[in-house]
C-alpha cells in the first residue's frame, strides 16, 4: 500500500467514525463543523448549506463564487411594531424574505413545515417606506420575522436560517390540533434567545 493509499484510507475511516457520530459536516470540503457555524445561501438550488468557518471566509466579499453561494449574515436587529396587515398574510408568525429579482416571498411555520406564498411587491415597498431599515435587508439570505401570535408583538431583521430553524423548531414540539403545551412556551424561548444574541 502507498503513503497516499494510506492516508486516504485514514481519512475515509475517520470521515465514517464522524459521521457515524452524527455529526454536522461542512458541505463544501466535508469537514465536521460546530453547532452555531456558518451557513452559505446557494443561488441555484434555493437552499442553505452548512459550511465551516474556513470555507465561509471564501465567501464573505460580494461576488465571491461568482454569486453561486452567498455568506448568511449573522445581524439580528429588533424593530419597532411594524403593520405587517399591508403584506396581506393572515398568520401571526412568519417571515417574508425578499428576493434579488424583486419578489417577495411569506412563509409561515406549520407542523408539515413552511406554508410559503407570494407577497406583493409593493406592498412590501410600501412597508419600507413606513420602516426604512426593511430596504437594508440583503435579499434571499435575511428576512423579516414577525411574532404576533398570543399577545406579542415581535418584529425582526434576521438571517434566513434563524427562521428555518424556527420552522424546524414548530415542526419537533407540535402536538395535536392546536399545537399543544410545549410548541409556545418554545416559540417564546426562541424569541427570548434571539433578544439574547441581538
Amino acid at each position: 500500500m502507498t503513503m497516499d493509499g494510506a492516508l486516504a484510507r485514514v481519512i475515509r475511516s475517520a470521515a465514517d467514525r464522524t459521521a457515524a457520530a452524527g455529526v454536522e459536516r461542512c458541505e463544501l470540503c466535508a469537514a465536521p463543523v460546530p453547532g452555531g457555524h456558518p451557513h452559505l445561501y446557494d443561488t441555484p438550488d434555493g437552499e442553505v448549506r452548512c459550511v465551516c468557518r474556513p470555507c465561509s471566509v471564501l465567501f464573505a466579499g460580494d461576488g465571491a463564487g461568482q454569486g453561486r453561494y452567498r455568506l448568511v449574515p449573522r445581524r439580528r436587529v429588533r424593530l419597532p411594531a411594524v403593520d405587517t396587515g399591508v403584506l396581506g398574510v393572515p398568520v401571526g408568525l412568519v417571515f417574508f424574505v425578499p428576493r434579488a429579482d424583486g419578489t417577495v416571498t411569506a412563509q409561515g411555520p406549520s407542523p408539515a413545515g413552511a406554508m410559503r406564498w407570494e407577497v406583493d411587491a409593493g406592498a412590501w415597498e410600501k412597508l419600507a417606506a413606513m420602516c426604512p431599515r426593511l430596504a437594508s435587508v440583503a435579499p434571499d439570505v435575511e428576512a423579516l420575522l414577525v411574532n404576533t401570535v398570543r399577545g406579542l408583538d415581535e418584529h425582526w431583521i434576521v438571517p434566513v436560517d434563524d427562521c428555518y430553524r424556527m420552522v424546524a423548531l414548530i415542526r419537533r414540539e407540535w402536538r395535536g390540533l392546536s399545537g399543544g403545551s410545549r410548541v409556545w412556551p418554545a416559540v417564546e424561548r426562541f424569541f427570548a434567545e434571539l433578544t439574547e444574541r441581538s
